[in-house]
């Protein structure tokens, strides 16, 4: 599983021309989904989300997490962040997981972000065309993979 984390003083996600989500101060979080991923990559990547410590303190210091700021989230089924570039110049899509595996992996991962948080969140619409508005704070921006535990 591989989550691009951005640290947003607000975000918002339009399909169909509508905005369907929108969020103030909190994470935009893209997620992508691997053929391979399995539960366990979900539970930890929703662990090392909420305890991540990306938002500044009195001290202007990176020391605050999400529940520390009461921070929204806003998350995006993204399965373009499994591209494979390596032959050719049109990307290869194969390691992203089907949307059979993806979905039901997508909702687990929203409904455990929820637990954790205590905090509805926002989402776009797995597999639409959707625009992505947001404002980037610092810039922040994390790059996490479950299967690359370094």
């Amino acid at each position: 599983m591989r989550a691009v984390i951005q640290r947003v003083n607000s975000a918002s996600v339009e399909v169909d021309k509508k905005i369907i989500s929108k969020i103030n101060q909190g994470l935009l979080i893209f997620l992508g989904i691997h053929f391979s991923d399995s539960e366990k990559d979900l539970d930890w990547l929703v662990k090392k989300i909420v305890g991540l410590r990306i938002f500044s303190d009195e001290n202007e210091k990176m020391n605050l997490s999400i529940s520390d700021v009461d921070g929204e989230i806003l998350i995006i089924s993204q399965f373009t962040l499994f591209a494979s570039t390596k032959k050719g110049n049109r990307p290869s899509f194969l390691l992203a997981a089907k949307p059979e595996k993806a979905i039901p992996l997508y909702q687990l991962f929203i409904d455990k972000m929820e637990k954790e948080t205590s905090k509805k969140i926002a989402t776009g619409i797995f597999g639409a065309d959707m625009k992505i508005l947001l404002e980037n704070d610092g810039p922040v921006t994390i790059i996490i993979d479950s299967q690359n535990l370094e």
